[in-house]
């Protein structure tokens, strides 16, 4: 399981430190691709393969738009020996990535958010949010 929040900078080659943690986690290569709220989702190996055997379920007019989204766009990274993965200029200027970004582990993928946004979008989270959310899953 993916956990953890690390902050790191992305260098003039649009390279960025990946925590060891999750590397460890993902494996040698991972999946880097859009993700929701304008950050990047970062799958291992094999949470793409079931994530592509979920939408190959689908009926084509639910998946194509879904296909399109996360998989025209996705890379695959290998971290370098300095764990630095190159994040491609498509994918940071989607999710608006320019210097320091926030790379969170988030069960079964990380996500990669610049840092600001990060701030802005965990502030709108609450006691009262979380606890009714968590009444709707039982806890």
């Amino acid at each position: 399981m993916l956990t953890g929040q690390y902050t790191h900078s992305i260098d003039a080659k649009g390279r960025v430190n990946f925590p060891a943690k999750l590397r460890e986690e993902l494996g040698e290569r991972f999946i880097i691709t859009r993700g929701l709220d304008n950050c990047l989702f970062v799958y291992s190996v094999d949470e793409w393969d079931q994530l592509a055997a979920k939408l190959h379920e689908l009926p084509i007019s639910k998946s194509a738009p879904l296909n399109r989204f996360f998989f025209a766009g996705a890379a695959e990274a290998e971290p370098d020996k300095q764990g630095r993965v190159l994040l491609p200029a498509h994918l940071r200027e989607y999710a608006g990535l320019d210097r320091d970004v926030t790379i969170a582990g988030v069960s079964n993928r990380a996500e990669i958010w610049d840092s600001e946004r990060w701030e802005k979008q965990n502030e709108q989270l609450t006691a009262e949010s979380i606890a009714t959310a968590m009444d709707e899953l039982g806890f």
